[in-house]
C-alpha cells in the first residue's frame, strides 16, 4: 500500500502520542523547528488520539510504546487493521523497550528510536537530526499490507560447495523485516553473512536474539577478532562499525567506533568497503531497503571487485532510498523482490558462477 504524497511544497504534519507532557514539548519543539513539517497536536493516550486522527488526518504519527489505558502495541495493531498510516514508534531505552520496537515494526510501524536521555543537553541536536529524518522516511514510505510467513519462502536445497562465499548486507529503514525475509529461508550451511542495518545500540542485540530463534542459521552480534564462519550471521552491533578482513586464510571481525560515514554508524559503506578490500569476487552484495545513500560507493567498489550484487526492488520496498542510490551508481547487477532475495542469493552462492 502506497500513502498519497503531500502536494508540492506543504509540510509533513505530524501527531504525536505519548503520556509524558515533557516528551509531548520535547517532540513539539524538535519537529517545529524543521521548515518541512510541522507538529499539528499532541495526544496524551491512545483513545483521545483516535478522535484527534480521525479529525486531522496526519502525515505521520509518533507513537510511545508504554502509555495508561491502552499499550502502543495494542493500539498500532488496531490502527493498522482499519487505518493503517505511517508511524514511528518512541520506545524507551530498556529491554521491553527494545522487544517491543521490533514488535511494532512487524505490526507495521516504520521506523522507531529511542527516547532521548532528558538529562544531557549536549547530543539533543543530533537526536532531532534523527526525528526529522525518521520522519521524512516514514511520510514517504510505502506500508506494509502484511509480513511475508517464511514459510512462503522455499529454501534452496542440498549443500554449499564451498565456504569461502560471504554475503554482505546493508539495510536500514523496513529492514528489520526485509532481513527477516532474507535470512529465515537460509540453511543451516549457508555461506557467512554480514550485516550492517541502521539501528541504535540498545536494540541490535534484542534484535539479533529474535532472528536466531527464527533461523536455521546461527545470528547474533559481531565480536571483535572473532573468525566468520559458515552458518553464521554476524550483525553490526548499534553504534559501531564492522568490517570484515583476512588473518591467513581465514576471515575475521573488525568491530570499531571510529568516525560516523554518511551520519551512521554502523555504516553500510564501511563493511562493503571491507569486502571488496579482502574477500573481492567472492563476495555477494546485498542492498535492502532504507533511507539515503550510505553503502552506494562500497558496493560499487565491491563490484569492481568482482563482487555480485543484488537490490531488493522498488516495489518491496519500504523506502527505496538505498537500493536506488546503489542501482544509480553502476553498482547493481541484479534487482528483486525481497520474496525472491534468499532464493537467489543462495543459488548463486552454491553454483560456480563468477
Amino acid at each position: 500500500m502506497t500513502r498519497e504524497m503531500n502536494a508540492a511544497g506543504s509540510k509533513i504534519r505530524v501527531l504525536i502520542i505519548d503520556d509524558s507532557a515533557l516528551m509531548r514539548g520535547i517532540l513539539k519543539e524538535i519537529i517545529n523547528s524543521y521548515p518541512d513539517m510541522e507538529a499539528i497536536g499532541a495526544a496524551h493516550h491512545p483513545l483521545q488520539a483516535r478522535e484527534m486522527i480521525k479529525q486531522m488526518n496526519p502525515d505521520v504519527l509518533t507513537l510511545d510504546v508504554d502509555m495508561p489505558e491502552m499499550d502502543g502495541l495494542v493500539f498500532l495493531e488496531k490502527l493498522m487493521r482499519l487505518h493503517p498510516m505511517p508511524v514511528l514508534m518512541i520506545s524507551a531505552l530498556t529491554e521491553r523497550g527494545s522487544e517491543a520496537a521490533l514488535r511494532s515494526l512487524e505490526l507495521g510501524a516504520v521506523d522507531f528510536l529511542a527516547k532521548p536521555k532528558l538529562s544531557v543537553a549536549e547530543g539533543m541536536q543530533a537526536y532531532a537530526d534523527e526525528i526529522a529524518e525518521k520522519i521524512r522516511a516514514a511520510a514517504r514510505a510505502k506500508l506494509r499490507p502484511g509480513v511475508v510467513p517464511a514459510s512462503s519462502l522455499p529454501v534452496v536445497g542440498g549443500r554449499l560447495s564451498g565456504t569461502e562465499k560471504l554475503i554482505i548486507v546493508g539495510a536500514s529503514t523496513g529492514g528489520t523485516e526485509a532481513l527477516k525475509a532474507l535470512l529465515t529461508p537460509m540453511p543451516a550451511d549457508a555461506p557467512a553473512i554480514l550485516v550492517a542495518q541502521h539501528m541504535p545500540e540498545a536494540f541490535t542485540k534484542s534484535f539479533a536474539a529474535r532472528l536466531d530463534g527464527l533461523c536455521e542459521m546461527s545470528v547474533g552480534e559481531a565480536v571483535h577478532n572473532e573468525r566468520v564462519l559458515p552458518g553464521h550471521v554476524y550483525l553490526a552491533p548499534g553504534n559501531s562499525h564492522l568490517l570484515v578482513k583476512r588473518s591467513g586464510s581465514n576471515y575475521v571481525l573488525e568491530v570499531n567506533q571510529a568516525e560516523r560515514v554518511n551520519h551512521h554508524r554502523p555504516s553500510v559503506d564501511v563493511l562493503f568497503h571491507s569486502a571488496a578490500r579482502c574477500a573481492g569476487a567472492n563476495a555477494l552484495g546485498v542492498m535492502l531497503t532504507g533511507m539515503g545513500k550510505d553503502g552506494a560507493l562500497g558496493m560499487l567498489e565491491m563490484r569492481r571487485a568482482g563482487a555480485y550484487n543484488y537490490a531488493q526492488d522498488e516495489a518491496s520496498c519500504v523506502v527505496y532510498g538505498m537500493p536506488r542510490a546503489a542501482v544509480e551508481a553502476g553498482a547493481v547487477h541484479e534487482s528483486l523482490p525481497i520474496q525472491e532475495m534468499a532464493r537467489t542469493v543462495l543459488a548463486r552462492a552454491m553454483s560456480k558462477l563468477p
